[in-house]
C-alpha cells in the first residue's frame, strides 16, 4: 500500500524565492478554507525576480520537455470556479528538454511588469497575480508549483476633492440636511461632517451611519450585484429638535476597505456609499445612500 501512494507523489519539490524578499513588506491575504496567508507586496512596473529550485526526490531524476515560469495576472469568477481570464501573462523559458538528478536552480527576472489592477478579494470575484512554474513532461504529467503575491497601485491626492451636500425630507414631517467634507478619501482617512435638522414632525429614534461596498460581477443580464455594510455608526440616540445639529468624525482605518474599482477588465466593479439610516418610533427607515470614492494614498516610510 505504502509503494502504491508513493507512486502518486510528485517526483520533485518546486520552491520560488524573490530576489528581495526578506526585506520586502509581506500582507495577508485570506484563503478559500479562511486561513490568513502571508504574501510579498508589489505595485506596477517593479521588476519580478528571483529564483526557482527544483530539487528531485531522493532516488529519483525528473525527465521534463522543458522548464518554464509564468507571470500571471488573473480574474475568477465564483460562479464560474477554475476558470481564470488573464489580463496579464508574461513567460520564460528556464531549461530546454532534458532530466534533473540533483538540486537545480534557475534565475528568473521579469523586469518593469505592467500590473494594471490591485489584487482583490471579493464575494463572488477574485483577482489575483501568481507566478506559476511547469515542469513539462509527457505521460507522468506536468508538475506544476504556484507561488502568488499581491499587487497594491497608490494614487496622489486628487487635486479637486468637493464636498457633498444634500438635502433629504418627508413632506411636512422631515427635512435634513447633511454636509460631508469631500467626496473622495484614502483608506485611512476621516469622514468629517454635520447633520442639520431643518423641519422634525417624527420621532426618530436612532440614526446611524453606515459605509457600504456594492460588488457588481458579469455584464449586461448576468450582472450579479452584492452589498456589504462593512461598518456602523451609531450618530444620534434619541429625539432630535428642529435646528439641531449632529456632528459626524468617522475614522477608515480599522476597516476592511480596497480602492473603489471602475469597470476591471470588463469583469466587475466595486463602488462604495455613506448610507444614513434614521429610525422612528415605530421601527420605520429612512435613509439617503451617497456614493464616495476611495483611493489608496502611498504610505510614509520613516
Amino acid at each position: 500500500m505504502n509503494y502504491l501512494l508513493g507512486a502518486f507523489k510528485p517526483a520533485c519539490n518546486i520552491s520560488v524565492t524573490f530576489t528581495d524578499g526578506k526585506n520586502r513588506k509581506q500582507v495577508p491575504i485570506k484563503k478559500d478554507n479562511g486561513q490568513t496567508v502571508m504574501h510579498p507586496l508589489f505595485q506596477s512596473q517593479e521588476t519580478i525576480a528571483g529564483k526557482i529550485c527544483i530539487e528531485p526526490y531522493q532516488g529519483k531524476k525528473v525527465e521534463h520537455n522543458g522548464v518554464k515560469v509564468e507571470l500571471l495576472g488573473q480574474i475568477e469568477m465564483y460562479f464560474d470556479r477554475g476558470n481564470f481570464y488573464d489580463f496579464t501573462s508574461l513567460v520564460r523559458e528556464l531549461d530546454v528538454p532534458g532530466e534533473i538528478y540533483e538540486r537545480k536552480t534557475y534565475p528568473f527576472e521579469f523586469p518593469t511588469v505592467e500590473m494594471p489592477y490591485e489584487t482583490y478579494n471579493g464575494v463572488n470575484v477574485r483577482l489575483r497575480y501568481v507566478l506559476k512554474v511547469t515542469v513539462t513532461r509527457g505521460y507522468a504529467g506536468s508538475i506544476v508549483e504556484y507561488q502568488d503575491f499581491v499587487v497594491r497601485n497608490y494614487s496622489p491626492s486628487p487635486p479637486i476633492n468637493n464636498s457633498i451636500k444634500m438635502e433629504v425630507g418627508i413632506e411636512d414631517c422631515l427635512h435634513i440636511e447633511f454636509e460631508y467634507n469631500k467626496s473622495k478619501y484614502h483608506l485611512k482617512d476621516v469622514i468629517l461632517g454635520k447633520i442639520y435638522f431643518l423641519l422634525v414632525r417624527i420621532k426618530i429614534k436612532n440614526m446611524d451611519l453606515e459605509i457600504r461596498r456594492r460588488e457588481s460581477t458579469g455584464a449586461g443580464a448576468n450582472t450579479h450585484v452584492e452589498t456589504e455594510t462593512l461598518a456602523k455608526f451609531e450618530l444620534m440616540d434619541g429625539a432630535p429638535v428642529r435646528g439641531e445639529s449632529i456632528p459626524v468624525r468617522l475614522f477608515l482605518t480599522p476597516y476592511d476597505l480596497t480602492p473603489t474599482h471602475k469597470n476591471i477588465n470588463n469583469k466587475f466593479s466595486v463602488k462604495y456609499y455613506l448610507n444614513l439610516v434614521l429610525v422612528d418610533e415605530e421601527d420605520r427607515r429612512y435613509f439617503k445612500q451617497q456614493e464616495i470614492t476611495l483611493y489608496r494614498l502611498k504610505e510614509e516610510t520613516s
